[in-house]
This record gives C-alpha cells, structure tokens and sequence, in this order.
C-alpha cells in the first residue's frame, strides 16, 4: 500500500514558544527555559489548541489510516489530547527523524543572543544562506531535509493510504520541500512569506504529476472552537545585515 494524502500538522503551542516569544520582546540573550528541547512540554493555550484539533480529527474519522509524530513531548501531547477529544484512535509511529532542528551553540538563544555571542557565526550564515548554514553542533535545513528523505522513503510504503503527521513547523516546511521537489530558492521563499501556525493543518494529495498542496497551515478548526491562533517563530535564524 502507498501513501497517497497527507495532512501535516504543527504541534500546538509550547512552553517554549511562549517564552522564546516573551525572550524576544524583552531584548534578553537567552530564553530562560530549564527543559532540554524534547520535554518541552504545551502550553495550556496549545492544550486547548490541541483539544480543537481533535474536532478536526472527529470530522476526518474514517479518513485517516494512521499518525506519525516526533518523539517530542509538544508533539506527542498535541496528538494525544487530539485523539482522547475526537473519541477514536488508530495506529501510531514515533519516529525520531520527525524531531525539530537542532540548533547546537544556538540552543536558547534569541536573535540578539546569536548577534551578540557568535558574531562568526551571522558571518557563516551570511556567507552559505539560510538553507545550508549549520550551526556548530547544530543542524542545516538541508541536514533536516536528509533525515526526512530517509523517513519518507519507509513511511511512504505505508501503512495505510491517509496519514496524519504531527511535528514541527520546520519539518513541515521540509517536508513540502522534499515532496514537492522545490528548488532551495522556492522554499526560501515560500517560507518567507507562509508561517506554518500552531496546530495548523497543511494538506497534500499525490497525484499522477506528484504532490499537490491542497490547503497550508489551515487553522479553520481552531477558530470553530474558540482556540487562539498563534504563530511564534521557530528557531533564531538571524538575517545578516
């Protein structure tokens, strides 16, 4: 069996998002946040977040042949809380490909943070662009995009032709990439003007041409039910000046 529709799906919001957004406006260096980036943990907003998607899910009942999730707790709990609200369940794979980027010496930092303590590394940035910069310790999107063609060419063998996977806003981003075939100036700028939203939906059918987007970070569910839409950026990248 082949996959053949795929709706992706960005966690709900995070403790982390929350505080890296507050970081940000108060001009501080570091996000002050004691978890490692795997226990992060949601929000209350994000629980509620998660507790409308599963109104989404309860109208897909039927439709979906199984989940795939990140192995990170923000994922794992927005799935979770998603599945005990729309009363059903179904198969689930954990699979550490799906885990957010890594940041490596930029973990925790905000953008003034990067500015300020690793100057070398906006230099870096500047020099190999956005898709390519790897961070000492870290990861590049292309790195990103590597582990998920490895994903991807075992998970889209099946189980099931309708899966539902829950991760992070740089892996759906990615994810387009990989599937659509887009060339690095394609995602760039389409990542420049789309935000993958907390607990959004992005949804993909495979047809005779390849992938088609049918619907990017769709959060008409959120809204039915009265649940905040929040954004929050993912990761520090820094634009060079």
């Amino acid at each position: 069996m082949t996959v053949r529709e795929l709706w992706l799906v960005r966690h709900g919001e995070s403790i982390g998002n929350v505080a890296a957004t507050r970081a940000e406006i108060e001009g501080l260096e570091v996000i002050p946040l004691d978890e490692r980036d795997a226990d992060v943990p949601l929000s209350d907003t994000g629980r509620d977040q998660a507790a409308a998607l599963g109104g989404w899910l309860q109208g897909h009942r039927g439709s979906v042949d199984a989940f795939w999730v990140s192995p990170y707790r923000r994922a794992r709990e927005t799935l979770e809380i998603a599945l005990e609200a729309s009363g059903g369940d179904g198969a689930v794979v954990v699979d550490e490909r799906l885990r957010d980027r890594e940041l490596g010496i930029l973990d925790l930092l905000t953008r003034t943070g990067v500015v300020r303590r690793h100057p070398e590394e906006m230099a870096r940035r500047k020099h190999l662009g956005k898709f390519y910069h790897r961070p000492p310790g870290g990861e590049s999107w292309a790195d990103v995009a590597l582990r998920l063609r490895s994903f991807l060419r075992e998970a889209l063998a099946g189980p099931g032709e309708r899966v539902v996977l829950v991760a992070h806003d740089a892996v759906v981003m990615l994810l387009l990439y990989v599937l659509r075939g887009l060339r690095e100036d394609e995602l760039l700028a389409f990542a420049d003007d789309h935000t993958v939203l907390n607990a959004s939906v992005t949804h993909l059918v495979r047809g005779a041409d390849g992938w088609e987007l049918i619907d990017f970070s769709d959060v008409a569910h959120l809204q039915r039910e009265g649940a905040d839409v929040t954004a929050h950026p993912g990761s520090p990248d820094v634009e060079p000046a």
